[in-house]
């Protein structure tokens, strides 16, 4: 079984307890995640399977769609609802729609990101979450993310007994952006301690929600064997590389990782990113330019060659 699945994950699970049970569902160890996502988080997780394994990077490299919530008047340890509360401020005025909007509007293109303490980023061999169970600061490397849409969803609510502000939002973004430090950080430029009360992933990889399956929806269907209907072609992970179908000739050459000249696969130029190569029209390998040898390609990764 080779392919791409794209999973529901429920909330109270983290993305490894989904391969865990997958494996155990499909019979089979060589699964893998395409984007964690938290356990408080539910939404599209795609889990590669088989020689789909060998693309989980680019799906990994791709967009993000989520909706969630922010809320205004504190802030927490965790950036989201589960943490302790570490900072208040009561919102004793509520802020305007077009107080929000701009603020949000702001945020759109690239950003700078400090990550969340409770995070996998790793500082000196150790990621910041062991840091921060064992209650030591250290200092967070800045990163730089892309946020290609971020608008609110849905009326503002002002809470005036609780001294807060809720409302939803919607964000597109790239690889990497910690959207919990996005509802900081915006609760920051309105004054306001803040922090991101609810999150769902609406699409990822390439997928979106309205095509993802529950594990006990998987469950089902590998019983009544027809998880055929669910499981995406491996090729979903390079439908935006530059696409070269392989003769029987330079299939044989391909299939043998040998190196390539541009002008032997039909490039004008050299590409600045990976190509994918596909034979029978099934993605058989990625090249990209050789570092040393000016006008040839080199193999970047095998996925078939039988």
């Amino acid at each position: 079984m080779d392919g791409i699945l794209p999973l529901w994950k429920e909330r109270g699970m983290t993305s490894h307890d989904c391969v865990f049970k997958l494996r155990k569902i499909l019979k089979m160890k060589k699964i893998g995640h395409g984007g964690t996502l938290d356990p408080d988080v539910d939404g599209v997780l795609p889990i590669c399977v088989g020689k789909g394994t060998k693309v989980i990077e680019y799906l990994q490299d791709s967009g993000k769609i989520y909706e969630g919530e922010i809320t205004l008047g504190y802030s927490t340890t965790t950036e989201d609802a589960s943490g302790d509360t570490v900072e208040q401020k009561t919102v004793t005025e509520p802020l305007t729609e077009a107080q929000i909007d701009e603020a949000m509007a702001a945020f759109v293109g690239t950003i700078t990101q400090i990550p969340p303490m409770y995070s996998a980023v790793k500082v000196n061999g150790k990621r910041l979450y062991e840091y921060a169970r064992a209650g030591e600061e250290v200092e967070r490397p800045k990163r730089q993310a892309e946020i290609y849409s971020f608008q609110r969803v849905s009326e503002p609510t002002f809470n005036q007994e609780a001294g807060t502000q809720t409302w939803r939002f919607q964000v597109s973004c790239g690889k990497g952006t910690y959207v919990r430090t996005l509802a900081v950080d915006l609760g920051a430029a309105l004054g306001y301690p803040a922090h991101m009360s609810d999150l769902t992933r609406l699409a990822s990889g390439g997928f979106s929600a309205g095509q993802a399956t529950t594990l006990a929806q998987v469950q089902q269907l590998m019983e009544e064997d027809r998880m055929a209907e669910i499981l995406q072609p491996i090729e979903t992970a390079v439908k935006d590389f530059p696409r070269i179908d392989l003769s029987d000739a330079l299939w044989l050459k391909v299939k043998n990782g040998q190196l390539m000249p541009t002008k032997e696969l039909g490039l004008a130029a050299m590409p600045d990113e990976l190509v994918a190569l596909f034979y029978q029209d099934k993605l058989v390998s990625l090249y990209a330019e050789h570092p040393q040898r000016n006008g040839w390609l080199k193999p970047s990764k095998v996925i078939r060659n039988e």
